[in-house]
């Protein structure tokens, strides 16, 4: 029994004693007076009474009541029901508050406790005061107390005739039974009534089972306030602890709340702060940094909203906020989704049937207090189902003198399958689990609703999932039980109790509420004591049983990969694997181990493995042989490789007594064991780990403590006892003990405890052996990796107090606790053994109870076990270094190119796969070639891996994957676990811009001093101090860095003192003299451009002094300036002028008046500009001194010159640096023309403007200054009238991706907006819009045609940066006009090559398969877009030239892209540059003699290191490849050939691509040696010798598709949709490394077939060819190639010495060309050229319906993207072509078998016509053409489809004059055609060749 109410007390308004305007409370009596001995009395009563403050009220309010909950000490919760009325104040009681009433008033009306109802006001100025009556008690009897407490104060208003010191008194010392009603005897002891003596009666019921909590409407109430989805937040939050803040203006339904909440968290108790309603003056308590419950009044809301991280609930708004740094992990799935549907299906049961055609009357709705208990219900459930099967993690520790019991929480999570979830992991590791587990894990116990829930209705859940009804029906069923437990005996509870008349607060109070004589409530209590005393101690009835534990978990399936679910298969594989290690079949085992490592990523493999291992240790040990024990090292390395620190499946835990048992024999005396080999595995340094292994090992021995003495004492059943005692847990027996302890003698029991505690002692002992074994390393030196290992860095700060908390949470004092692991940095490895097993031993030992004294012992214990291991493993290291190494791959030497050099013998590494699939045998398929073992070697020219699959069932293919030193960008340290599962800490991944990626982990064989000096000469290498360092300067050549080069003998001076000469007579002039090369033959005067006589007259007066330095004439030549000139004219720039007619070299002196240009010398020296060649091109009326000047203007002093002049429209392409400040540009801006007195820049400005003057006229006039257009007057023909506007003219460029949508707006983008101008032009769609490629939408972006263009003009357009030109204004009369365009920087280029280079190669495998990642990255690097504006710019240029415009580019510092687009730009323009020679004159001359700065931009030096490589001319390389694409006829050379220099730009092996400039090279000796030192040197200095000499004995570097049309301009599309991305970035061949290096790739020759010497068919040459490691190429040469090569075979076979390929191919061509001009069909130019004269020959082909019929027939794109007007190339645009043969084959004899004219009527109502008709039997068609030289069909009847040929009638319309017997008709399964021939013999024919056709089909 236990007391109804602890104490009453009257609490009353009084006076704050700082006089502030709020009073406070007083407790006026309390009784009983003295506290009682269990229960003092609770402190702060009066704060809670009245929570927001203790107010006077200006009305008289309605009295209140809630109950408050406060916590004491002992976590003991007291219930205070609190009932307010209002009194009258009293006059002292007024005079001591009148200060401030106004503000008191106010203050009151705020209090949130006004207003309730209609309040009465009293006298004007009489304020009303609470008084609080407070019942405090233990018990949750909530609607007693409010009856009682109503009850006295109805005595008090009404003025019964009823003492009320009787009834508190009564009240006081009443008793109600404990808990468990059910188990008592009768309902009489359940249930009971009680008077307080006021002629009353209230039934008091006690819950059946004490531990489910009493909810009421409690829960039901918070649903209906804050909803499904908000509930189940504030459950999550509570679970996970964070602060919940409820918010109300009712207390009582803060209380509610606070209760349902905590009534949902059952079983689980909330153990932190609980405070249902908090007072005002507590409020700072919501900063407190612990999880809490709390409710506060709405009042104070402004105060909740500043707390950081405090979850809200407003109950009367229904909403919750949860702050944004709060994160509430829900539920997981699928239980989330289940309890949200079935909280659903309770709250709103009609939601089911809310779509039903024909709903069932309305169903009865739950009552609210049975809604209650159904929705805990649904939560009970789900505790049930998140708990299933916690019972079979808990460890029994200990049994007696009290259970210790622990949670294997890895074990539970990895049962389930949660291991991952956020939800259960904090679940389990908060406080309320952790008393969850100390309070329901004991084994013998009561036992309630929950236990045989999880117990038992587990497996009924799991069925019902998918039946709502039936889950429905059992949320019922529990929901019944609830209620029952609440309200045992609904029938018995009938309350009679007086209530106070309506509105009686309002009437007035007689007289205040008096004061009760303690003395007769104390006589009435002191009577009851006493009586009580008299009475037997009531004992609480227990029923105590063994806790039931219901199934075991049942294992949930794998969650692996479909790759490794774990069939029966692969664990038959897994065992067979292990037997044939122990049978000694070794070879059997190693085919099986590559199969049983990919098993081992499953989990119930590795479970496997640990089982059978386990079958082969006998004796707790097992010897093996050395081979054995590498192969069950190995697997277990696998296997542990896989766990995480918690070892959640268990895998470690069941591989931990058997890596102390696989042993081998080192020598006599020395064993190794397997642990020494399997050290390095995160799990061995987990602290939880080892606590988790070690309470398992002690529950087994405590529970086979108990189990022995059982099978002893009854030996006739020891058959069976065994069998039974086999089946009971460690738990059933632990239940049994507590059972049998009560009746046990204090002996025996004394027994027990001792034997428990030794039992715990030893295996601690055991422990701190097995952690040393597995802690400290084999070899001290890797210290470091112990240190680096998760838990043992961190153990000091990784404290943690909760259930499996780490070992600093220890409570024991450890000898060690003070010295944490700082000092572990002094690789005092033992030390921090020590340390680490101390803790551990100090945790499990004070947890487990082991006496202080044992514990002692152990800490002595520990240092000498770890200092006796250490002397173990001495030994063991020192014998294993003499064991025979395991016989590893032998190294494989690459072969060298002649003059490389090793620098660094193999070094044996792993390479490893790089995200690359082709080589892992990824979704294209083939053998998984990657990881490889191997050796890296370093040699002056590259780094090379040659070496083997590591899977051995790839089979003996060498993997080679090498780069050039040069072209490494990136180099950088990893750690990695290899395929062989040795962790080896050392790896490189090395990355070059050849697209080549070396990811490799160095053998343990390599130490890290050899792996530190490999980085350290790569690096020296890749960067040498200078640039003659580099392996093409060091290549065979006399000198060595540092040291100058011997002079060689030569006709002329050594090229040194050349190169010194050529400086030192810098001041000298030469005469006008070259020589020209002997190989070629300029083009005759006649056909260069003769200039108009307009511009004879035009000419540039510059200042006419001469400036000494340049131009001191002398004719007095010595030889080396002679030789420096000759050799100045021999230059690719020369030669290329020459052919192009611009200019003769003359002195300013004397001017050939007849050449607009001329060649300047003036830089022969180099004094101008140093970046230029020594001759340029200048107009020829600019005299040589005006161009130092004109030169101060541009950046870097590169002044605009002529590189290209247009042969037809004669204008001429210019080059420059970007402008200075001053210049064209300050020129432009400035309003006035520079007086002659200005400043030299001034001058220069004015210098710069006769210039470009001088430029203008030295061209041809297409118009007068009035008539000439701008820029702004480009617009297609399909664009809508000009609009005439007179602004100034300067056009900007605009967004080259945006298409235009409408075709009457111009189109705005990414470069800007378009600005143009005009002097009598327009403002339509300009040169921006032209540039932009907007014209009208074309098909893939293709330029518009070229009529587009006005014959009104600009005579120079000058393409600029737009930040450079910004705000010019041009004099309208200058005839030449800025175009300024946006472009990217040297530095995007740098960054977009990185992002492209991690595309292509990402050097790590891709989060998803599939081509998605590849392409977004490829998209984020920006490098096609990049493609797009240069190939954008130089379409737009290349207009501009054919319509006339010269045009000059002034970007930058005119070395990057300004050379980009001047390259490409005359490559498009000019055929020439298309062929093999062409593209070398065009590199020479625009890359290396106008200075693009190859070394700056590669980081060829140390210097240039931090710069990094910008690959600008791999950039344009990918330019002309996006063109070669589109127009594979075009080029003379292969895509090889610019994959081949895009590979040896960067790498060094030739001296070519070295140094900024010609001045550099000449300064170096570079430039003019090849001519004499060149003979007797076998290796190639420069890469175009290189070529030629391959091309002379291979077709590798042409194109057999170049079929090239005379006056071809190509206009390319630029569209990013129609850029590909270039193979060279992505392809590679593992077979021989990269095949740009033409003597490593060719691999030995293949034998040829012979016949079996056993007389068999010769063996197959046949072979698999693997994409990713043979070159396909090679493997599978084209038709043409092979042709060749059998050619050149079968002539050596004859004896003849072999012709070259080229001029066997020439022979052949010349030979089709012959025979096709003989046959009189047209005369093709080429073998290969299409019979289709469209412009754009690219390979696209669409379908089109044929002229007959409806067949679909193909045919060639002929998009006229150029050349003809637009009506024409509508006209041409879909010619058919119905045979597609005939574009690769001209001359069809062969195809021919009978031809001739004949009539054919047409299709209905058309005329009959003439038609050439061929017959043709190896296509089976009959074809016809408009006549006999037409090469172009015009369609064909398929002779398959023909059913009959018969003879025909003539009809209307057919020839008169001929006979009716020619007519004959061909009947096809279409239609009927009728055909007619000249006379009847020839039509007999006909017939007959058609019948034989058909016959011979």
């Amino acid at each position: 029994m236990a007391r109804l109410a602890d104490y009453f007390v009257l609490v009353a308004f009084g006076p704050h004693p700082r006089g502030s305007g709020e009073g406070q409370g007083q407790i006026l009596q309390r009784f009983p007076e003295k506290d009682w001995e269990d229960n003092p009395f609770p402190q702060g009563i009066e704060l809670f009474c009245q929570p927001s403050g203790w107010q006077l009220c200006p009305e008289r309010n309605p009295p209140t009541f809630f109950v408050a909950v406060l916590t004491d000490i002992n976590s003991e919760r007291h219930y205070c029901a609190c009932l307010t009325f209002w009194e009258p104040v009293e006059p002292t009681q007024e005079g001591l508050c009148t200060k401030d009433t106004a503000e008191r008033e106010e203050e009151a009306g705020e209090g949130g406790l006004v207003g309730l109802s209609p309040a009465a006001p009293g006298p004007p100025g009489q304020l009303f005061a609470p008084k609080t009556l407070v019942l405090v008690s233990r018990l949750d009897h909530v609607e007693v107390f409010r009856n009682s407490l109503g009850l006295i104060y109805t005595i008090h208003v009404e003025g019964l005739n009823v003492g009320l010191e009787n009834v508190v008194g009564n009240l006081l010392t009443c008793v109600v039974p404990l808990a468990g009603g059910s188990q008592l005897d009768s309902v009489e002891d359940g249930v009971r009534t009680i008077s307080l003596g006021a002629g009353d009666r209230q039934v008091i019921q006690t819950p059946l089972t004490d531990s489910l909590p009493i909810s009421r409407c409690s829960v039901a109430l918070l649903f209906r306030q804050l909803g499904i989805t908000n509930v189940l937040s504030l459950f999550c939050a509570a679970l996970t602890e964070h602060k919940v803040l409820f918010l109300s203006r009712s207390y009582q339904r803060l209380s509610d709340a606070c209760r349902g909440l905590l009534a949902l968290l059952f079983p689980l108790r909330y153990s932190f702060t609980y405070v249902p309603i908090l007072p005002a003056q507590l409020l700072e308590v919501l900063s407190t940094p612990t999880p809490f419950i709390i409710g506060v009044n709405a009042a104070f809301q402004a105060e909740a909203q500043e707390l950081l991280d405090v979850i809200v609930a407003d109950l009367d708004g229904g909403t919750v906020t949860v702050p944004e740094c709060v994160h509430i992990p829900p539920l997981p799935e699928p239980l989330q989704s289940q309890t949200h549907s079935i909280l659903s299906m309770v709250l709103d049961p009609e939601l089911e049937l809310a779509d039903l055609a024909f709903p069932p009357p309305t169903t009865s709705t739950s009552s609210l207090k049975m809604q209650d208990k159904e929705l805990r219900a649904v939560f009970l459930r789900l505790f049930a189902q998140l708990l299933q099967g916690y019972r079979w993690c808990l460890h029994m520790v200990r049994i007696h003198p009290e259970p210790v019991i622990r949670f294997h929480k890895a074990a539970f999570l990895g049962q389930r399958g949660l291991v991952e979830d956020d939800f259960l992991m904090k679940v389990l590791e908060g406080m309320a689990f952790a008393g969850f587990v100390s309070e329901r894990g004991v084994p013998y116990r009561p036992t309630d609703l929950f236990d045989e829930l999880v117990a038992h209705e587990v497996a009924r859940m799991r069925a019902d999932e998918n039946h709502p009804q039936r889950v429905l029906r059992h949320v019922k069923e529990l929901a019944e039980q609830l209620y029952k437990n609440e309200n045992p005996y609904p029938a018995v509870a009938m309350h009679k109790v007086q209530r106070p008349g309506e509105a009686s607060h309002l009437r007035r109070a007689p007289r205040p509420f008096p004061r009760l004589d303690e003395g007769t409530v104390q006589w009435i209590v002191d009577q009851a004591t006493a009586k009580l005393q008299g009475a037997p101690p009531a004992v609480k009835a227990e029923k105590r049983t063994t806790v039931p534990s219901g199934p075991p978990m049942t294992a949930i399936l794998e969650r692996t990969s479909g790759l490794h679910g774990n069939s029966a298969r692969r664990l038959e594989v897994v065992r067979n694997c292990i037997s044939y290690v122990f049978e000694g079949k070794m070879l059997e085992a190693k085919k099986l181990l590559p199969a049983v490592l990919r098993a081992l990523k499953g989990r119930a493999a590795r479970r496997c493995l640990a089982q059978e291992l386990h079958l082969h240790v006998q004796q707790n040990r097992a010897v093996l042989d050395h081979q054995q024990f590498d192969f069950v090292v190995r697997m277990m390395n696998c296997c542990l490789q896989d766990c995480t620190s918690l070892d959640e499946h268990g895998i470690a835990a069941a591989l931990l007594p058997l890596v102390t048992a696989f042993c081998r024999k080192l020598s006599p005396g020395v064993t190794q064991f397997a642990y020494s080999c399997v050290q390095e595995h995160v799990v061995w340094s987990t602290p939880q780990f080892w606590e988790a292994m070690f309470y398992g090992d002690v529950q087994t021995h405590i529970r086979a403590l108990y189990l022995e003495p059982a099978e002893d004492r009854d030996p006739s059943q020891v058959g069976e006892a065994p069998a039974q005692a086999d089946e009971r847990s460690a738990l059933d027996v632990a239940s049994e003990q507590r059972r049998l302890w009560p009746t046990l003698s204090r002996e025996k029991q004394q027994e027990l405890v001792q034997k428990e505690e030794s039992t715990v002692f030893s295996q601690a002992i055991h422990y701190a052996n097995r952690m040393s074994y597995l802690l400290l390393p084999l070899d001290g030196s890797k210290s470091r990796l112990l240190r680096e290992r998760a838990g043992l860095g961190d153990l000091e700060s990784a404290s943690n107090s909760l259930v499996t908390n780490s070992m600093a949470g220890s409570v024991a004092e450890s000898y060690d606790t003070e010295s944490g692991f700082e000092d572990a940095e002094t690789c005092d490895v033992p030390g921090a053994v020590v340390r680490f097993i101390n803790r551990f031993v100090d945790k499990v030992c004070t947890e487990s109870g082991v006496t202080s004294d044992h514990l002692k012992g152990l800490h002595v214990m520990v240092p000498d076990i770890v200092q006796m291991h250490i002397e173990t493993l001495e030994a063991v290291q020192r014998e294993s270094k003499r064991l025979p190494p395991i016989q590893k791959p032998k190294l494989l030497r690459p072969r060298l190119l002649p003059g490389e050099q090793c620098v660094l013998d193999g070094l044996r590494v792993y390479l490893l796969p790089d995200g690359r699939e082709g080589g892992a045998g990824g979704s294209r398929g083939g053998p998984a070639l990657l990881p490889a073992e191997g050796a890296v070697f370093l040699t002056t020219y590259r780094v090379i891996f040659t070496g083997m699959p590591t899977d051995p069932l790839v089979g003996e293919q060498v993997v080679v994957r090498s780069f050039p030193v040069a072209a490494l960008t990136k180099e950088e340290r990893i750690n990695i676990q290899t395929p062989s599962d040795q962790y080896l800490p050392d790896g490189l991944q090395l990355r070059s811009c050849t697209f080549q990626l070396l990811k490799m982990v160095f053998d343990e064989e390599v130490g890290s001093d050899s792996a530190e000096l490999f980085r350290k000469q790569l690096h020296k290498l890749r960067y040498p101090p200078d640039i003659r360092g580099t392996f093409a300067l060091t290549l065979g050549s006399a000198h060595t860095p540092g040291r100058p080069p011997r002079a060689t003998k030569d006709k002329g001076p050594s090229f040194r003192t050349l190169s010194r000469n050529f400086m030192k007579n810098a001041k000298r002039t030469i005469g006008r003299q070259y020589v020209t090369r002997k190989k070629y033959n300029p083009p005759s005067w006649e056909h260069r451009g003769q200039p108009s006589p307009e511009d004879q007259e035009d000419e540039i007066s510059v200042s006419e002094e001469l400036e000494p330095s340049t131009l001191t004439p002398s004719l007095a030549l010595k030889p080396s300036d002679r030789m420096t000139m000759s050799s100045l004219v021999e230059r690719a720039c020369c030669r290329d002028y020459q052919r192009l007619g611009l200019g003769t070299l003359s002195s300013s002196l004397s001017r050939a008046k007849s050449e607009p240009f001329r060649i300047s010398p003036v830089n022969r020296m180099y004094a101008i500009c140093r970046s230029y060649p020594g001759l340029l091109i200048v107009p020829q009326s600019v005299q040589d001194n005006a161009l130092q000047r004109v030169s101060r203007c541009y950046r870097q002093n590169r002044f605009p010159v002529v590189c290209w002049r247009s042969g037809r429209s004669k204008a001429v392409l210019l080059r420059s640096g970007g402008l200075h400040g001053k210049g064209v540009v300050g020129l432009f801006k400035a309003q006035n023309a520079p007086s002659p007195g200005q400043s030299q820049a001034d001058s220069s400005s004015l210098e710069q403007e006769k210039y470009l003057q001088a430029v203008v006229s030295s061209m041809p006039r297409y118009a007068d200054a009035s008539g000439r257009n701008t820029l702004s007057g480009f617009s297609s023909a399909h664009m809508g009238s000009h609009v005439p506007s007179p602004r100034a003219r300067v056009t900007t460029l605009s967004n080259p991706m945006a298409a235009s949508a409408s075709r009457r707006t111009a189109p705005r983008g990414k470069w800007g907006s378009v600005r143009a101008s005009g002097r009598s032009g327009g403002l339509s769609t300009d040169v921006g819009t032209r540039l932009a490629g907007m014209g009208p939408p074309q098909a893939n972006g293709a330029p518009p045609d070229p009529g587009f263009l006005r014959p009104q003009r600009a005579a120079l357009y000058i393409i600029g940066d737009k930040a450079q030109l910004k705000g010019v204004r041009p004099d309208p009369l200058q005839q030449w006009e800025l175009v300024p365009i946006e472009v990217f920087e040297t530095r995007q280029v740098k960054g977009s090559f990185k992002k492209l280079l991690k595309a292509c190669v990402p050097g790590y495998p891709a989060p998803e398969p599939g081509s998605a990642s590849f392409l977004c990255s490829l998209e984020d690097s920006e490098w096609l877009i990049q493609i797009h504006k240069l190939l954008q710019v130089s379409v737009l240029v290349v207009e501009l030239l054919d319509s006339g415009s010269s045009v000059l580019v002034s970007l930058e510092d005119g070395w990057d892209i300004t050379t980009q687009v001047v390259s490409l730009v005359q490559l498009l323009s000019d055929p020439f540059y298309r062929t093999l020679e062409g593209f070398r004159l065009l590199v020479e001359k625009e890359w290396l003699s106008f200075g693009h700065r190859f070394s700056h931009r590669g980081a060829h030096t140390l210097a240039g290191q931090s710069s990094g490589f910008t690959p600008v001319f791999l950039q344009f390389l990918d330019c002309v490849h996006q063109v070669h694409l589109q127009f594979p006829m075009e080029f003379e050379f292969s895509p090889f050939y610019l994959k081949f220099l895009g590979y040896h730009h960067a790498s060094h092996r030739f001296r070519t691509f070295l140094l900024d400039s010609d001045y550099e090279r000449i300064e170096l000796g570079l430039l003019y040696e090849e001519k004499g030192e060149r003979r007797g040197q076998p290796a190639c200095r420069s890469v175009w010798e290189y070529v030629e000499r391959l091309s002379k004995r291979t077709p590798v570097f042409y194109n057999y598709l170049y079929a090239p049309e005379d006056t071809e301009v190509l206009r390319p599309y630029s569209n990013v949709s129609n850029l590909k991305v270039w193979d060279f970035y992505t392809e590679e061949t593992l077979a021989e490394g990269p095949p740009y290096d033409w003597e490593l790739a060719q691999g030995p020759p293949e034998p040829p077939e012979e016949e079996r010497p056993d007389g068999g068919a010769p063996q197959s040459r046949r072979r698999v060819v693997w994409p990713c490691y043979d070159s396909c190429p090679r493997a599978q040469p084209d038709a043409i190639s092979q042709l060749l090569e059998e050619l050149q075979r079968l002539e050596t076979e004859l004896g003849r010495p072999p012709e070259r390929w080229k001029d066997a191919w020439d022979r052949v061509k010349a030979a089709q060309r012959l025979e096709g001009r003989q046959d009189g069909r047209g005369t093709p130019s080429s073998l290969l050229v299409s019979s289709v004269p469209h412009h754009r020959r690219s390979l696209g082909v669409y379908l089109q319906e044929g002229p007959v019929g409806s067949t679909l027939s193909l045919s060639l794109d002929s998009d006229q993207s150029s050349g003809s007007t637009a009506s024409g190339s509508r006209q041409a645009a879909r010619r058919s072509t119905s045979t597609l043969y005939s574009q690769f084959q001209t001359a069809e004899s062969e195809n021919r078998s009978y031809e001739g004219t004949l009539y054919k009527k047409g299709a209905f109502m058309k005329p009959w016509k003439a038609r050439w008709f061929v017959l043709d039997k190896t296509k089976h068609q009959l074809r016809y053409y408009d006549h006999r030289v037409d090469t172009e069909c015009k369609g064909f009847i398929d002779l398959a489809e023909v059913e009959a040929v018969a003879p025909g009638t003539p009809t209307l319309g057919a020839p008169k004059t001929v006979d009716e017997k020619a007519f004959f008709d061909v009947k096809t399964t279409r239609r009927v055609y009728n055909f007619c021939a000249q006379d009847v013999p020839s039509a007999q024919q006909w017939v007959d060749q058609i019948q034989s056709c058909l016959s011979d089909a």
